[in-house]
């Protein structure tokens, strides 16, 4: 059964009363704003950590986090994964099998996450820092429109933001299929864990494509994107020098402030075909 069939998870949005002022004139109205719930990722039977996130594709969540943190390799390595609601919260139990469980019990460490926070609980400069995958999909070439294309067909996929405006989104796109998934939570960094884990627990990596984010780039989404082979990542608004520095190190290319036909590259711009090398 997937989140959306669970009538026992809270809804991800919820009507709430408010007071507008519209040219002059204050009324009672409601509108409807996303939810967020304390979320508990439980493996093997210990708190690893506790994020505040939107309370849909929980399972996604939990694959693409523990991809992305290094606690497993691939989804194979987990035995069972299962999400229960509790008075304070949702917790999220995952059951590593044998040889991963070993692994895991000699790293295991603890953290508390805020909304949109990336590093918190992390336990050192090497921890933060760690070796980010280099991209293996040297030889894929995307032309200027598909950029454009793939980003135009983010907005109509985001529903909840549709309802709320108040949330971020990932998304995964390749020429050939076009929008292949999209995940949303209020979490820029919960949105990319979701789409991961949804690709991951499809059986496919991000190297035919592009990964796409509705945030800003900072160091830890080239992190997690680097992790799911993705060749370029795409974003509305721009990136942190530490999200270039680490983009041109593993091999991705790095598009951002992507509106409409407008972009900027600042990695690896010979993946696309008509990119221009000169500068003004």
């Amino acid at each position: 059964m997937n989140d959306a069939e669970r009538e026992d998870l809270p809804s991800p949005a919820v009507s709430v009363p408010c007071l507008a002022q519209r040219d002059g004139v204050s009324f009672a109205t409601t509108r409807l704003v996303p939810d967020e719930q304390a979320v508990a990722f439980t493996f093997n039977g210990s708190t690893h950590a506790v994020m505040m996130a939107t309370p849909a594709d929980l399972e996604d969540f939990a694959v693409g986090f523990a991809l992305t943190e290094g606690l497993i390799e691939g989804r194979d390595e987990i035995e069972s994964l299962d999400v229960v609601t509790l008075p304070l919260g949702i917790e999220i139990r995952v059951w590593l099998k044998d040889e991963r469980a070993k692994t895991y019990a000699q790293r295991r460490r603890s953290m508390a996450g805020p909304t949109g926070c990336g590093l918190c609980g992390i336990e050192s400069l090497e921890a933060a820092m760690r070796e980010t995958p280099s991209v293996a999909s040297a030889q894929i070439r995307f032309t200027p429109q598909a950029i454009t294309t793939a980003m135009a067909a983010l907005e109509p996929g985001q529903k909840l933001n549709d309802a709320t405006h108040a949330v971020h989104a990932a998304g995964f796109f390749t020429e050939a299929e076009g929008l292949v998934a999209l995940r949303e939570d209020v979490g820029r960094h919960n949105a990319l864990d979701k789409l991961i884990g949804a690709l991951v627990r499809s059986g496919r990596t991000a190297a035919a494509g592009f990964v796409l984010t509705t945030s800003r780039v900072s160091i830890e989404l080239i992190q997690k994107a680097a992790r799911l082979d993705a060749p370029v990542l795409v974003a509305v608004s721009a990136p942190t020098a530490a999200a270039i520095r680490l983009a041109e190190d593993c091999g991705m290319t790095l598009v951002a402030v992507a509106r409409r036909q407008d972009f900027e590259i600042f990695t690896h711009p010979e993946r696309l075909t008509t990119a221009s090398r000169n500068v003004a």
